[in-house]
């Protein structure tokens, strides 16, 4: 319960703190670090208006991709903390609620006929299919690692007792990192703020959303930054007690937002052919990890 509350809130000023961090960037002030949040809170004050060729799989895709993250939140312990829902294997549910909700995103896309959004769902869909082995590599290595299978267990009695342990940790933070810039759609495989329906991923998908719908597709946004920030910042509380990981989870959720502010600040669009190849380097990387992981065991022959 402790890890849900706190991702709540972090979700609150998460985006924020990114644009804040790409105006200081660019020499500008910017808006208020709550300022992301009093447009969502806005558009959920609206109605909602539906195109005659959409069917109820429109109308409840936002509602089954909002309720996927948080089922998949609620499995996030907070170091000696455990989820709400905990148990062996929870990461592979975890993956599997949050492409449930992928999914029906990426068909509401395909419900509105228009093939611009068809495009972006088409994209989206390829993108979340290749960066799903680097996130399963990395949470076989942890569960080989510990000797558990569950998040709480993992990261519960995750410890570092070598410079390739310290390596490791390192890599899967990176890793993480990259994933969760992926799935959110951002750069460098997709720019949030480009008007160009040819070059657009995710937010093409939802060019026929608006009112209360948009705003809980938006709000998923800084939710599964939030989400990514503390499968993170478990890697480094561990089994620590409270008002030492307290501190550490927000220090660390600031320094992931301005990680993405700054990366979307000197960071250029790949071409969308070259998407498929960097999301590859993220396998490439969680194979390190896990032969690092073996290496520390012993189980090199």
């Amino acid at each position: 319960m402790l890890s849900f509350l706190l991702i709540i809130l972090v979700s609150i000023f998460f985006m924020g703190l990114v644009i804040r961090t790409k105006s200081l960037a660019s020499g500008r002030k910017g808006p208020g670090i709550l300022q992301p949040m009093k447009d969502i809170v806005r558009l959920w004050k609206k109605g909602s208006v539906y195109s005659t060729t959409t069917s109820i799989i429109f109308r409840i895709a936002p509602t089954v991709y909002f309720s996927s993250i948080i089922m998949a939140i609620l499995m996030i312990p907070h170091g000696n903390q455990p989820g709400i829902i905990s148990f062996g294997g929870d990461f592979v549910l975890f993956a599997y609620i949050l492409a449930l909700g992928k999914f029906l995103m990426i068909i509401s896309a395909l419900d509105t006929g228009s093939s611009f959004e068809g495009m972006g769902a088409s994209r989206e869909a390829l993108f979340s299919m290749l960066v799903e082995p680097a996130f399963f590599i990395i949470m076989g290595s942890l569960a080989l690692f510990t000797g558990h299978t569950s998040f709480y267990d993992m990261f519960s009695v995750l410890n570092y007792g070598s410079y390739i342990s310290y390596l490791i940790g390192a890599l899967s933070t990176f890793v993480l990192i990259l994933i969760a810039m992926i799935e959110n759609s951002r750069m460098p495989v997709d720019d949030p703020k480009t008007h160009l329906e040819l070059t657009m991923i995710h937010e093409v998908m939802i060019l026929d959303n608006s009112g209360f719908d948009l705003g809980v597709i938006l709000y998923c946004t800084p939710l599964k930054f939030a989400m990514y920030g503390a499968l993170i910042a478990n890697f480094f509380i561990g089994s620590l007690p409270l008002q030492i990981s307290l501190p550490l989870f927000f220090a660390i959720q600031i320094v992931f937002a301005v990680t993405v502010g700054i990366l979307e600040s000197f960071m250029a669009r790949f071409r969308m052919s070259h998407n498929p190849q960097f999301i590859f380097i993220l396998t490439s990387v969680s194979l390190l990890i896990f032969f690092g992981v073996l290496l520390v065991l012993g189980k090199f022959i």
